[in-house]
């Protein structure tokens, strides 16, 4: 029967896929007069930021002018975190979808003009509670509210992307424990989703993919259970109110003069609002006696899915950032990654308004190049108009928002081009 794996090192899975994908990405560095031997091929993450629909969109046309100007076939890896994701799991229904780029089109439609009928969402709500032995928030969340932005039911499996993404970036999609949060466990709470594995990044304990969500005994699966679907995994990823001491804390900002209500629904919420709850392949080992776990969306704590581009068995080279968050994330990971003891670029910011910024990566850290989605070059005297259009909670875009919103953070990536394949040649140079 099959067991859960405590290690570092990669699946089998993963590191088929990328001795594959790097012989493509060296294909991809002669063509663009950066020849290098297979050994000296960079690995390269594209990462996408939280931000709601924001995010979203953003990172569509991003990825549209990437493909566009050819500089998507240099990426071995694709990460993102919340809002991110729904964009990712959209391009993925696609087999293949990075090498004609059709499937840009077709999401973009779709999110402008096509919607989920309400009856749809209820009955993929009802399949939900049926099926889902630990039904929380996060099923209420995916069947109706990720389906009214991202505007389709997906009832593919992340392990089916197995088979058919040969030629696209591998993807993972990241969340974070609540539990091993609220403990401050901070090297157990980060947790990716993988098509062949899903696991705690650095802490090292993985499950099969299709197997996440099943029961197991002291690392051995006892009972099997359905994978979950794409779109309850959107729905996980991008659960921002799933963090009870957040909502909390406001509350507790309106309730100050009614000591005795906020005492009720602290003590109401900490009861129902459960989010993310799942089986925990852990169950009796490593001092984890809880049969389940709960997940919620990673940008709740760090808004960029970083901590799976920087999991040491990746040897990540070149990080290339999009930034869709409405804060600075960047000093929060500096932290993060001195208290972990991870090798990261030292950040230092003159202008925080720039539309390209390089952190040069020293010994083991990688370099990071980290492109804030509204920035002067893109939205000059507008700027904060811009931030104050695209706001991260509000009702779904309009066509035309949805359009201007792409076409500026494809600017980002028409705007950078030389810069791009500059640091990726020199990335080759050092190596």
């Amino acid at each position: 029967s099959e067991s859960d794996r405590i290690g570092h090192s990669l699946s089998e899975g993963e590191n088929m896929y990328r001795s594959v994908r790097k012989l493509s990405v060296q294909k991809w560095l002669v063509k663009n007069n950066i020849p290098c031997s297979l050994s000296k091929v960079p690995n390269i993450a594209i990462l996408g930021s939280g931000g709601g629909e924001r995010a979203m969109v953003g990172m569509l046309g991003s990825l549209s002018k990437m493909g566009e100007q050819g500089l998507l076939d240099a990426a071995l890896y694709m990460s993102g975190v919340s809002g991110s994701t729904w964009c990712m799991a959209s391009l993925y229904e696609k087999a293949n979808w990075s090498s004609d780029m059709k499937q840009i089109k077709v999401v973009a439609e779709r999110l402008g003009h096509s919607s989920v009928s309400l009856k749809d969402k209820v009955w993929k709500l009802k399949k939900y509670h049926q099926t889902n032995d630990n039904f929380s928030l996060t099923d209420v969340w995916a069947a109706l509210l990720v389906t009214t932005i991202v505007k389709k039911i997906d009832e593919s499996t992340l392990s089916n992307y197995q088979t058919c993404h040969d030629q696209d970036p591998y993807p993972i999609y990241t969340v974070i424990d609540q539990d091993c949060k609220y403990e401050h466990l901070l090297r157990e709470t980060f947790f990716e989703l993988t098509p062949h594995e899903v696991g705690y990044t650095l802490a090292g304990a993985f499950v099969e993919t299709s197997s996440f969500g099943s029961i197991f005994n002291k690392g051995v699966l006892t009972t099997p259970k359905p994978e979950m679907d794409m779109t309850y995994l959107q729905g996980l990823c991008g659960s921002a109110l799933a963090d009870v001491e957040v909502i909390l804390t406001t509350l507790k900002e309106w309730l100050k003069a009614r000591f005795y209500i906020s005492e009720f629904v602290e003590w109401m919420l900490k009861s129902i609002y459960a989010w993310g709850a799942n089986y925990n392949f852990l169950h009796k080992m490593n001092g984890r006696p809880r049969k389940t776990t709960h997940f919620e969306d990673a940008g709740l704590l760090e808004n960029s899915p970083y901590m799976s581009a920087l999991r040491a068995e990746r040897e990540i080279d070149l990080i290339i950032s999009f930034d869709f968050s409405a804060g600075n994330p960047m000093e929060v990971r500096t932290k993060e990654c001195k208290k972990l003891d991870i090798s990261f670029p030292a950040i230092n910011y003159t202008k925080t308004d720039k539309d390209f910024y390089v952190f040069k990566g020293l010994k083991k850290a990688p370099t990071v190049i980290h492109i804030p989605l509204f920035n002067v070059a893109n939205c000059g005297s507008e700027l904060e108009a811009y931030r104050d259009k695209y706001r991260t909670f509000q009702g779904a875009y309009s066509p035309e928002m949805i359009e201007d919103l792409m076409k500026k953070a494809g600017e980002n990536v028409l705007n950078n081009k030389e810069k791009l394949l500059r640091e990726i040649a020199g990335i080759v140079q050092q190596k």
